[in-house]
């Protein structure tokens, strides 16, 4: 056994644990084990009945509110194992104190964190709470309404409906994340050269309507990675990354980011990928695997996200990065997903189609640049196999038109045509 974020290992019982029970309870659960060494080694306790009634009054007389716990014998009555659920009375606190779990270390937690367990705890969420700004215009709003679910009037009545208003606090920070103008960070997007010295466009977008700022990302977006071709008589749109992910990719951090931080989303655009990270990593309540396999949904700002659906801009049911995955299906090479305690980061590469290139040939072309020549010894250490190999499958690829071979010799390189 090793220590993880959910599970921790105590020797002896002494009052350290107590940190690590608010922090479970304050979280996602856990469980500590009581009578093992830090490297998983039993070394059990000498009198398991005392110790259990020890950890039962030290968690009932240090931990407020009394938080949800079982305590079991395990290892022929020589271990115990003390499980402590997440909590629905938020904040737990240690010697009024609250803490989280830092990978495998029990830390306290900010005020910023302590605001958002106490808002948890109410069963409030950030964008419920009074917008700081009451005098708000929706000229953005009121007409993409009126078009997309065909209201007549744009009213005070309206904005309650879709719980952006209500008459005891007045506009909610969902309103003003969604009004024409406000005190809220939008996105900030940066198109690179071909390095990261190389800044060809720079935008922020601002303190506007985030439907504002989705609308002002997607013609960026389309500047650089949309053109047209002509066929014949006709005009083919061709899209190097296609629209509909990367509309669900912004949509989806748009809704799902933290608003209480000043932090912009950061989308960066490549000649090959597209990385955007938002602030706020995976729900409370979720796991990683559940989040990005969309087996379970939890929105961060369901108003927000009720708005975007009904503008038909996302999915409210938490599918977009299964949709994302999908649109990717026949392509080469797939959209990553990087999800950490703070931010959450989706990469969406440019999409070229399965070549008919058999497994092992795959793994090479990942390695290929379009843009620059590479030899035999820049290309193995980050594949599986020998030289000899390498060299056999560039030049299939190169039979089949995929790889463009130049030089000779030990001086032969090759990209991608």
């Amino acid at each position: 056994m090793r220590e993880t974020r959910t599970k921790e290992f105590k020797e002896k019982i002494t009052n350290t644990f107590l940190k690590t029970v608010s922090a479970f309870s304050n979280y996602d659960g856990g469980e500590i084990f009581f009578g093992v060494d830090d490297n998983g080694n039993i070394k059990g306790l000498s009198d398991v009945k005392q110790a259990c009634l020890d950890i039962e009054n030290k968690i009932n007389d240090s931990i407020i509110p009394q938080p949800d716990y079982t305590l079991e014998l395990q290892n022929n009555d020589r271990t115990i194992k003390l499980t402590v659920k997440s909590g629905l009375q938020k904040p737990y606190l240690y010697n009024s104190k609250a803490y989280k779990r830092n990978d495998i270390a029990t830390i306290e937690v900010d005020t910023q964190e302590l605001s958002r367990l106490i808002l948890e705890g109410k069963n409030i969420k950030f964008e419920e709470l009074p917008c700081e700004d009451q005098e708000l215009t929706f000229n953005t709003l009121c007409p993409k309404l009126k078009e997309c679910i065909q209201i007549e009037t744009f009213n005070q009545d309206t904005l309650k409906t879709l719980n952006l208003y209500n008459n005891t606090i007045g506009y909610n920070n969902a309103a003003g994340i969604l009004a024409d103008k406000n005190h809220f960070p939008g996105i900030d997007i940066v198109k690179f050269g071909e390095n990261i010295s190389v800044i060809h466009k720079r935008a922020t977008f601002d303190n506007i309507s985030i439907l504002t700022v989705y609308e002002k990302t997607l013609e960026v977006f389309k500047d650089y990675y949309q053109y047209e071709e002509i066929q014949g008589a006709d005009r083919k749109k061709i899209e190097k990354i296609p629209e509909a992910a990367f509309r669900e990719a912004i949509a989806n951090a748009l809704i799902n980011r933290v608003w209480d931080v000043e932090s912009q989303i950061k989308v960066s655009m490549f000649d090959d990928r597209i990385e955007i990270i938002s602030p706020g990593g995976q729900p409370s309540g979720i796991t990683e695997d559940e989040y990005l396999s969309g087996k379970l949904s939890v929105l961060r700002n369901r108003n927000l996200a009720n708005v975007f659906y009904r503008l038909g801009f996302a999915e409210i049911f938490g599918t977009g990065i299964t949709r994302i995955k999908q649109l990717y299906e026949e392509g080469l090479k797939q959209p990553d997903f990087e999800v950490s305690e703070n931010t959450i980061k989706i990469v969406l590469p440019v999409f070229e189609k399965n070549l008919n290139l058999t497994e092992d040939e795959r793994k090479i072309y990942k390695i290929l640049s379009k843009k620059m020549l590479k030899s035999i010894s820049e290309i193995n250490p980050y594949i599986p196999f020998g030289k000899s190999k390498t060299t056999q499958l560039l030049k299939e690829m190169s039979k089949k038109g995929i790889v463009k071979i130049e030089g000779r010799g030990r001086g032969t390189k090759y990209m991608i045509k």
